[in-house]
């Protein structure tokens, strides 16, 4: 098992291992937005309504960051993106913990989730540059990893600043920001390409090497949207299912949350190691898109609490199998100079599912009941599954 385990996580770069360093620190911080709508409503007073608009605008600024991230990324390089994003967002967090003004406030929000959401198609570029063909989809499961547990360690050591000062959630996260720029600029700077190599592939993108051009790949796009549309319904409606209708505790609803973070950090990385090269991507992707469909089967069947761990397993599997994956195709599609195009639109996806997903399933549930939000979700996880078999014969 650890021989196993060390061939897994072994011949990575060292870069590599550095971006899952600041993506841990990165995400570690990230606790303001967990506790963003408590803070609008409790500290500055706002109405619920102006508090769901807050939050509808810094959905709007990650969708235009992850674009805007993605042509800079091609334009400048990743690493100067990385930078300030990372920089220029602890800024912001350092700033807005002084900000009541409504208005004020609402524009602050937007420019710092497309300050912080510019990072990540940066980011999938940097991973591809610092990965051979080989070991990329390896290299992007250990950023998922870091992610997890650093969406793991956040809302708690959020929930305890919380609990004694909201102000001290912006203060974590501006440091944490700072402090993962400078990670980057330390030990990034010297590692990204030659500039003389970076002029070689900078050329203007023509038409022909525009990602609008590529519609295989703008097929792949509205099916990967469709996958994270059914699959974040999981982490938002979710536990609203539980509680209400499956009548369970929240330890219990924190404990079957908890076991898609343990098996993605524990089993995900040996998977990938295991099966990667070995089978078609869009396959996996597929298989995996189909998984999250066995969850919704699960809650339209049963409430009880055994049957919903077994759901959440598929799920989490389906996580497994389609993520890393679609990442790896979205760069495989690419070529060095159109890449942060590439990486943006892809990232720009998880933005918009992140977006209408609460949207989509609070409209239903309240019109139509949970029964029919589980069917749609289901038909949209089917559909992505065919699409990409479909999108694999088409290629």
């Amino acid at each position: 098992m650890l021989s196993l385990y060390r061939n897994a996580f072994g011949g990575l770069s060292r870069q590599v291992w550095l971006l899952a360093l600041v993506m841990l620190i990165n995400r570690s911080g990230t606790m303001v937005v967990a506790f963003l709508t408590l803070y609008l409503t409790q500290k500055l007073h706002f109405s619920i309504t102006e508090a769901g608009f807050v939050m509808g605008i810094y959905g709007i600024g990650s969708i235009c960051g992850t674009f805007m991230g993605g042509r800079l990324t091609d334009k400048v390089g990743y690493y100067p993106v990385q930078f300030w994003s990372l920089l220029l967002g602890g800024i912001v967090f350092l700033i807005l913990v002084h900000v009541e003004n409504y208005f004020v406030f609402c524009g602050s929000v937007f420019f710092l989730s497309a300050l912080g959401e510019a990072y990540r198609p940066a980011n999938t570029a940097s991973i591809a540059d610092f990965s051979t063909p080989e070991t990329f989809t390896r290299s992007v499961s250990l950023i998922r990893l870091a992610i997890n547990i650093g969406w793991s360690i956040g809302p708690a050591i959020g929930g305890f600043l919380a609990s004694r000062d909201y102000t001290l959630l912006f203060w974590a996260d501006g440091i944490t920001n700072v402090g993962a720029a400078i990670l980057v600029f330390s030990f990034l700077r010297t590692a990204r390409r030659k500039k003389a190599a970076k002029k070689a592939d900078a050329h203007e993108i023509s038409q022909k090497d525009s990602v609008y051009s590529d519609r295989p790949y703008l097929i792949f796009l509205v099916l990967t949207t469709l996958y994270a549309m059914a699959f974040f319904q999981l982490f938002t409606i979710g536990p609203l299912f539980y509680k209400q209708v499956c009548k369970l505790s929240e330890m219990q609803i924190g404990y079957i949350l908890g076991i898609n973070g343990l098996i993605v950090a524990f089993v995900e990385m040996i998977l990938i190691y295991k099966i990667e090269g070995k089978f078609e991507k869009l396959y996996l992707i597929s298989l995996g898109a189909g998984l999250v469909v066995i969850n919704y089967v699960v809650f339209l069947l049963s409430h009880d609490y055994m049957w919903l761990i077994v759901g959440i397993i598929f799920a989490t599997f389906s996580e497994i199998f389609a993520m890393p994956f679609m990442n790896a195709f979205s760069i495989e599609r690419s070529k060095p100079h159109n890449r942060g195009q590439y990486s943006g639109l892809h990232s720009m996806t998880w933005s918009i599912a992140q977006v209408s997903a609460p949207l989509i399933g609070t409209q239903t549930i309240a019109f139509l009941g949970f029964d029919t939000l589980w069917f749609v979700l289901g038909s949209f996880g089917l559909i992505s599954s065919l699409g990409f078999i479909w999108m694999k014969r088409l290629l």
